[in-house]
């Protein structure tokens, strides 16, 4: 038993070299209303600031937030008249294919009109022939007597 008092005086005696950190605690200082005051208007002034350099920022945003729709108008406007360009050029691509189509197409009856009235004249001719050719054949003797 006197071996556990002993081994329990000597843990409290060991507590307070363990427990130092308790000690270290120093005690604020007291602050005064001037200084409270002071630091408030100091920080009145830092916020001032700050909104101030937010507001800038804001600014320079919507700057470059116009600039950029700009740029936007600008190709929107860029594209549109590449584009009345183009329509156009295929306008006038079409109308230049429906003439060459239409003189093709007139050529073509003309050429069928020239055909079908060499075809009437050769007809004439191949009855007209076939009629010399038989009248010359009853004409000459036959093959043998001459």
């Amino acid at each position: 038993m006197k071996r556990a008092r002993a081994i329990c005086y000597f843990g409290l005696a060991l507590i307070p070299l363990f427990s130092s950190q308790v000690f270290a605690v120093e005690v604020a200082p007291r602050i005064s209303d001037r200084e409270i005051i002071e630091k408030l208007a100091r920080l009145e002034e830092g916020q001032n600031t700050i909104r101030a350099e937010i507001n800038g920022v804001k600014a320079e945003m919507k700057a470059g937030q116009n600039a950029l729709q700009q740029q936007i108008n600008d190709l929107k406007e860029s594209t549109n008249k590449r584009f009345d360009i183009l329509q156009w050029m295929f306008g006038i691509f079409i109308t230049i294919s429906l003439v060459i189509l239409g003189f093709v197409l007139r050529m073509q009856w003309q050429m069928h009109g020239r055909q079908t009235q060499m075809e009437t004249a050769l007809e004439t001719q191949k009855d007209e022939l076939s009629f010399l050719k038989s009248l010359i054949e009853k004409l000459l003797p036959p093959k043998g007597v001459l």
